[in-house]
């Protein structure tokens, strides 16, 4: 089937996280997750924000957990040792990401909600998210190796293989794979409106992608193009099976988000990105001032039409309640 409406159903945890109408249940919290035991990296760019290895990820997630974040998305950091240019690792069920959904979903089951990040950037050597070929980007060489790296993850356990490289025809190809493997319950979040956007910068250090020659434009959607385009890549995306839409980032693209989410039938997330994370942080101190300003923004996405909201600030937001 190229559509299972039941996924997003098919948990109460994956429901109260898409369709509840309180901000507080919509979070989501990523994590980066590396090799070795006891690291907790903070990440310098990323203030309140660390890398960490597999054991201490647990313990992270199960404050979190306890505090009520049921929403957690994990990006893989692989060695630069192990990189190569077709990204093997990445697919590779004793890598950390997988090691850790694994280990989480023995532990929490159906009381949580998990996105693994499906792209090649992290575990290519030349940084880019797709299968370089004659000095280009070659979209459909590319594609088996983001299927691998999906079922790898679903194999694992993941709920929804989250597919952020904007290769054409992804989405289709996913779906395929997870239908003739039998795994008819893992969902799909697409990065169908994802801009070539200036405010990644420091997630790139967190997981170590910033390609090494050239640059995402090619493949990414052009930060001046207008509705009709990204209305087209949403639409598509909904076509193939995608079961959550993403627009990314979320703040300077609140108009884009009003128009995918009216577009759509699918629930749409909005990532509110590291970039957008920093200049918040680096404003504001903790307290009053960081709190109103946090609520303002996620208030902003939900009304925009967001049903689910990747932030960085989860954390704070729900250990501290200020949402209802």
């Amino acid at each position: 089937m190229k559509r299972r409406p039941r996924i997003n159903r098919w948990t109460a945890s994956r429901r109260n996280l898409v369709f509840s109408n309180s901000i507080r249940q919509s979070l989501v919290q990523p994590h980066f997750v590396v090799a070795g035991t006891g690291v907790n990296e903070p990440i310098e760019s990323m203030p309140g924000i660390s890398r960490q290895s597999v054991d201490v990820l647990l313990e992270t997630i199960d404050s979190d957990v306890q505090n009520g974040i049921h929403g957690h998305m994990l990006f893989g950091v692989i060695d630069n040792a192990l990189k190569d240019s077709i990204a093997s690792k990445a697919s590779d069920s004793e890598m950390p990401l997988q090691k850790a959904v694994a280990e989480l979903k023995e532990k929490y089951g159906k009381n949580i909600v998990l996105f693994t990040d499906v792209c090649l950037c992290t575990a290519t050597d030349h940084g880019h998210c797709g299968i370089i070929h004659d000095n280009e980007i070659d979209n459909d060489l590319t594609l088996p190796e983001l299927i691998k790296i999906a079922i790898s993850h679903a194999k694992a356990g993941s709920d929804y293989v989250s597919a952020s490289d904007m290769m054409d025809g992804r989405v289709k190809a996913i779906r395929k794979a997870l239908e003739n493997e039998g795994f008819t319950d893992t969902g799909i979040m697409s990065y169908s409106v994802k801009y070539a956007s200036s405010f990644y910068g420091p997630f790139r250090d967190a997981a170590s992608s910033s390609p090494e020659h050239g640059d995402r434009k090619s493949h990414q959607m052009d930060v001046r193009s207008g509705y009709k385009e990204a209305i087209l890549e949403a639409t598509s995306d909904e076509k193939e099976g995608a079961d959550i839409i993403m627009v990314k980032p979320a703040m300077t693209y609140l108009d884009v988000v009003r128009r995918v989410s009216d577009a759509v039938s699918r629930p749409v997330a909005v990532y509110n990105v590291s970039g957008e994370y920093t200049m918040v942080m680096s404003s504001t101190e903790e307290g009053p001032q960081r709190k109103a300003m946090v609520q303002e923004i996620f208030y902003s996405f939900a009304r925009a039409g967001a049903d689910v909201i990747v932030s960085y600030h989860a954390r704070e937001a729900v250990h501290g309640n200020w949402f209802d």
